[in-house]
């Protein structure tokens, strides 16, 4: 297939139906290479997939409301037309669960407590898997943006109680729960996001920290949460950390034998200043193109190439 007869669909979401700024960088790109572009809403029942030889799943922001869904789509797309990233890593990456296989593999994660809906935990149970001293984080492992994810002072008796009960609603409602001790570095150096194409190291970009307290409801019901963000050259410690990452996928995600069209490794530091896997965004990650000069024309002569 060549640029001129191939046609690729950009993935977006019906509240973003003509993606993003980023993404639209993308679609400009694209078509500079003689590539015919479509964005196109995953759950739209009207689209035939099968019209698209190659889709990128790019803006599906509102997915973590309905994962299954979500992983059954790409399943069912993949039968038609290349989906990158594949369905089997869409299926892997959905629930961060992911980072136990990370840990298994010697990789440097947050420390993390994880708590299954299955266990019937009560509020005692809950109560000692939190830090003793410090701030620490519940989150569900399916989710984006900081949403139903709150941040709790470990000494302060209202705050471990507030933890309890957002703890205990996630599990009741059938989803895992993490625990990770805040670690305090991040107020300060940020995240560091690096972004990854074709299993190359291509920029990265520094994200400022999202928590500051409670989980409170509505507060992070936003599609995406904004944040500052700026260009930022990753250490050689982050490198090593992101590099080994990239390439440990092949072997811990299902049916990946060789490098991914995308990657995002995002890094915070630990209380001793080390580089320790916070995420890694292998299915709809913002990929900062704004941010990073030419980005955009390397991720899309990687698309090309796939055609």
């Amino acid at each position: 297939m060549t640029p001129t007869t191939a046609r690729v669909a950009l993935v977006t979401c019906a509240e973003l139906p003509d993606l993003d700024q980023d993404n639209r960088a993308l679609r400009d790109a694209l078509a500079e290479r003689g590539i015919a572009v479509d964005a196109v809403v995953w759950d739209d029942p009207a689209v035939d997939w099968a019209a698209y030889p190659h889709a990128v799943i790019r803006s599906t922001w509102d997915y973590t409301e309905r994962p299954d869904e979500f992983a059954d789509w790409a399943r069912r797309v993949e039968q038609t037309t290349s989906l990158f990233n594949p369905a089997a890593v869409v299926g892997w990456n959905i629930d961060k669960k992911y980072l136990r296989d990370l840990e298994g593999a010697g990789l440097p994660i947050v420390p993390t407590i994880w708590l299954d809906p299955e266990r019937n935990f009560d509020s005692r149970a809950i109560h000692t898997r939190f830090p003793a001293f410090g701030d620490f984080v519940v989150k569900p492992t399916v989710s984006a943006g900081a949403r139903d994810t709150g941040r709790y002072n470990a000494g302060v008796t209202q705050q471990r109680s507030l933890a309890i009960t957002h703890a205990k609603n996630l599990l009741v409602a059938g989803r895992r729960v993490m625990i990770q001790r805040y670690l305090r570095n991040v107020d300060t150096a940020g995240e560091t996001a690096l972004v990854y194409v074709d299993g190359e190291f291509s920029h990265s970009v520094r994200k400022a920290a999202l928590l500051e307290g409670p989980y409170r409801a509505g507060l992070t019901d936003e599609l995406y949460l904004h944040t500052q963000l700026i260009e930022r050259s990753a250490s050689d410690a982050e490198r090593a950390v992101a590099d080994r990452v990239v390439a440990a996928l092949p072997d811990l995600v299902p049916g990946v034998d060789g490098p991914l069209l995308y990657a995002r490794v995002d890094l915070i530091p630990d209380d001793d200043g080390a580089p320790v896997v916070l995420e890694v965004e292998l299915t709809e990650p913002s990929l900062f193109f704004s941010h990073a000069e030419g980005s955009a024309q390397r991720f899309a002569d990687a698309v090309a190439a796939r055609l």
